[in-house]
């Protein structure tokens, strides 16, 4: 799962990004609300977490704009504002979740589960399934009908884009954004190799999925036919 926090605070944001990695999520970070709302708008997180109050953008604004975008990733608010007017705002301006500092991690990642196995999103606090397959994100762990195996974070990344795309064609710069993120200067051929090891991957847990290749597009999971 990929996080965008947006959080100007220079300790609590590492003290966030170290919490959150060692959970096993992806985290992008950024301290002020410029980066966050081009951040967000790659529309490529599983949740954003943003601060209310943030350098050259508010908070408040970074979230109004990811809505009249259309972008509906669930956002997370997090704030030293802890009046109802101050919830009922951010709530109104289209938050999902809305927590007061300080928190213990333990309830930020409640928050997180709880944000993402709404209706709306597939993943649910425990697994992903899709066919023959079920994956464990919070082990890095795949079973098929012949086993299990576990998967480095860029494998896992790459297959909870395909688990999420409903069966979608997924075009290459999007894949490309989702497992190694808007700032990386990765070259295009790195996909290609991650798609080859999750290739694998499926047949070693003796899955009858398979990722596709579409020419001049990028790829697409279904079964073997």
């Amino acid at each position: 799962m990929r996080i965008l926090l947006a959080e100007d605070d220079e300790k609590l944001n590492e003290t966030l990004v170290y919490g959150l990695t060692q959970a096993g999520f992806v985290v992008d970070a950024c301290f002020d609300g410029e980066d966050a709302l081009f951040y967000g708008e790659q529309n490529i997180y599983d949740v954003i977490l943003l601060d209310r109050m943030l350098p050259c953008m508010q908070g408040t604004d970074v979230l109004a704009a990811l809505r009249q975008k259309g972008i509906a990733t669930p956002v997370i608010l997090i704030t030293a504002l802890g009046t109802l007017s101050d919830k009922v705002e951010g709530l109104d301006l289209g938050a999902d979740d809305y927590l007061v500092k300080p928190f213990a991690q333990e309830e930020l990642f409640a928050r997180i589960r709880c944000v993402t196995r709404r209706p709306r999103r597939i993943m649910d606090e425990e697994s992903l399934s899709l066919s023959d397959i079920l994956w464990f994100p919070t082990e890095c762990r795949l079973t098929g009908p012949s086993g299990s195996c576990t998967l480095s974070k860029r494998e896992a990344a790459l297959l909870e884009a395909f688990l999420k795309s409903g069966g979608a064609t997924l075009p290459r710069n999007l894949l490309l954004l989702k497992v190694w993120g808007p700032d990386s200067d990765v070259e295009e051929g790195n996909l290609d190799n991650y798609i080859h090891f999750l290739r694998r991957r499926l047949k070693t847990v003796g899955s009858i999925l398979n990722i596709k290749t579409v020419r001049g597009v990028g790829y697409s999971m279904a079964n073997n036919s």
